[in-house]
């Protein structure tokens, strides 16, 4: 009785999901490791040759090459490789992101410019964070240099900040010009 019970709970009678049945199927495929891949980059050539305005509204030529470009950087493995490296680490730096935005939106006041700069810093820590350990994950060297040197490069970063805040805040003569003496006329 027990063994027909572990059967029937690993057969097919039992599916594990639909939803991620369907998204193991389009793995096996490539669709994630290509085609995706293939439609991102050729969406952004595309995108940025028909905003440069190159060829003279030319959509044509900026579709062969938009088609060309990403067609060559799907023929070795890398790209898929990156992709698979950095997307979902952007995932969870978006929810880490948008976590810090419902917090901050519930206890401190949405027209304080100071919260838009920290705000701004911390996506900025994040992203650097998401393609930092995507090149580490990815095998370049300088993945290995960020990882060794993060500190040394926060700590420059936020005395170059302080020093700009600094010099930004003091504000200076508003009136640089030399002073200007009212003459007096005797009579």
């Amino acid at each position: 009785m027990l063994k027909e019970m572990i059967v029937l709970q690993t057969s097919s009678a039992f599916p594990s999901g639909a939803i991620g049945d369907l998204l193991n199927k389009w793995e096996e495929s490539g669709f994630f490791s290509y085609l995706l891949p293939f439609l991102l980059i050729f969406a952004l050539v595309f995108g940025i040759l028909t905003k440069v305005n190159i060829f003279k509204d030319n959509k044509v030529v900026n579709g062969i090459i938009a088609l060309a470009v990403s067609l060559m950087s799907l023929q070795f493995s890398f790209v898929p490789q990156f992709f698979s490296q950095i997307f979902p680490r952007l995932g969870v730096g978006l929810a880490i992101i948008l976590a810090i935005l419902i917090l901050v939106g519930l206890f401190i006041d949405k027209n304080n410019n100071a919260i838009n700069y920290v705000l701004l810093a911390i996506g900025v820590i994040v992203f650097g964070m998401v393609l930092i350990q995507s090149a580490g994950a990815v095998g370049w060297q300088s993945g290995q240099w960020w990882e060794d040197n993060w500190q040394t490069i926060i700590g420059a970063l936020f005395l170059i900040i302080l020093v700009v805040v600094i010099i930004g805040s003091s504000g200076g003569n508003k009136n640089s010009s030399a002073p200007t003496y009212k003459s007096v006329a005797f009579n």
